[in-house]
């Protein structure tokens, strides 16, 4: 099966326990290199300058066409505080084009504005599933580059899934958590995700299901939520069972949070996503709204 991912390439500069780390990244790697070691292929649609070493995604088996631009890549300074990260915006590339894909799925999942509404347009339009981050269609950065993210107005017809936390979902919608699913389902999310640290809800139709990740210490937070994304998308296409995808995107998040790796490291293996969701599968809780 054949995944494909809309999103920037990155390199960030990650400051950690008193040290800094400079990673390629960006929800384009961490994606695309989850649904790699799920065994599907990967069209990603993303720009990256000169700069990147585009080699580590053809040795890793993801297909990129028109990808390299005059600009640089796009840059973040993350500095990371527990479980909390402020985020610095420091070069922006070019935003992505597209034509058209014969993926099974598409995951768009922006950093920072290179998907044009025009576009999100186009995808939704071509896709047999499609799950959306809205993070990059909501971030804006102040006078000194600090990302903050801003009410904005987005377009979720034909959206078979969106994944947000408490202020994403604040940032498109209004009321307790909820009422903010509730009204995200209206507008058109067949499947709302929403993550709260170690609490993970899943709306389908009239039910709430819930996991809760085992509450450890957390180290490097930094892509957690693209790998997220990857495992729900894949495991929902590959099984068509929401129930089993949400254990799995628990599992795959707690996997690579109990690696303890920073960067791309801590992409977890399959084995130990299928172990973790067996776990969280037994322990799901529902409750209808």
């Amino acid at each position: 099966m054949k995944l494909a991912v809309f999103s920037h390439c990155a390199i960030d500069s990650i400051s950690l326990d008193g040290s800094t780390y400079p990673q390629i990244g960006g929800a384009a790697c961490y994606c695309g290199l989850t649904a790699r070691e799920l065994k599907f292929d990967v069209d990603l649609f993303t720009k990256f300058g000169k700069d990147f070493p585009h080699q580590y995604l053809s040795d890793n088996k993801i297909s990129f066409d028109d990808a390299l631009s005059e600009s640089a890549t796009t840059r973040f300074g993350i500095d990371i505080d527990g479980a909390d990260r402020t985020l610095r915006l420091e070069n922006e590339c070019e935003p992505i084009t597209y034509d058209k894909t014969n993926a099974d799925g598409c995951l768009v999942s922006p950093i920072y504005h290179e998907i044009s509404n025009e576009t999100f347009s186009k995808i939704k339009k071509d896709s047999k599933f499609t799950f959306v981050d809205p993070q990059g269609f909501l971030r804006r950065t102040d006078s000194t580059g600090k990302v903050f993210l801003e009410k904005t107005a987005l377009d979720l017809s034909e959206i078979d899934a969106i994944k947000v936390n408490p202020e994403e979902a604040s940032s498109l919608v209004s009321g307790t958590p909820d009422e903010m699913m509730l009204a995200l389902q209206k507008q058109g999310a067949k499947h709302v995700l929403y993550t709260d640290k170690i609490n993970v809800s899943l709306l389908v139709k009239d039910k709430i299901y819930s996991i809760t990740l085992p509450n450890k210490k957390v180290h490097d937070t930094t892509g957690i939520g693209d790998i997220f994304s990857a495992t729900f998308c894949c495991t929902m296409l590959k099984e068509n069972d929401f129930l089993w995808a949400l254990c799995f995107a628990g599992g795959s998040a707690q996997a690579a949070l109990d690696s303890k790796d920073v960067g791309l490291l801590k992409i977890p293996k399959r084995g130990q996503i299928e172990t973790n969701a067996s776990y969280f599968y037994n322990l799901v809780k529902y409750r209808q709204v």
